[in-house]
């Protein structure tokens, strides 16, 4: 019995010098865990070819339409459908986005995406994605336009291409 108490001394004087010895280290583990990302802020909300896409734009369509930008489809897209798994059903569209798109100035309605399509567009795996974009889009009653990237826009060639689409 008394080696028993001895042991359990041992044992608890053990652990607390265990803890004073190893207790900040724990505590920057433990704080670490919390916050395992570190993030910082862009330098740019666009590329220099979206940021002139994006001027083109305004300068073509500003009068009638607000341009928002890198918009997420969850965004424009209600996934909340009578008889599917909302939650699944946000979470397909929740990671996908459209580099532009027009809304109506009176409701701040969803009128036209607009992806700007460079050579990235060209792989496999982003034909995927750009078909199932498109497939959404379509379902939803969203009109979307495909403009090529050649580096330079023309306002009013844009405008027209707009106009047709929202006729």
């Amino acid at each position: 019995m008394i080696k028993g108490i001895i042991v359990l001394f041992i044992f608890v004087g053990i652990v607390f010098a265990a803890k004073e010895l190893f207790g900040d280290k724990v505590k920057e583990l433990k704080e670490k865990k919390k916050s395992p990302y570190s993030y910082k802020k862009k330098q740019f909300f666009m590329t220099g070819v979206e940021h002139k896409f994006h001027d083109t734009l305004i300068e073509g369509v500003g009068h009638k339409y607000y341009v928002f930008p890198q918009v997420h489809l969850s965004s424009i897209i209600d996934n909340k459908v009578v008889g599917q798994n909302w939650k699944a059903a946000f979470s397909h569209i929740n990671g996908k986005s459209v580099d532009f798109v027009l809304c109506d100035k009176e409701y701040i309605a969803p009128r036209l995406a607009i992806e700007l399509d460079d050579r990235s567009h060209e792989r496999e795996d982003r034909k995927e994605r750009d078909t199932e974009v498109e497939r959404i889009l379509e379902e939803a009653g969203l009109p979307l336009l495909r403009i090529e990237n050649h580096g330079s826009f023309n306002a009013e060639d844009i405008r027209e291409k707009i106009n047709e689409i929202l006729k």
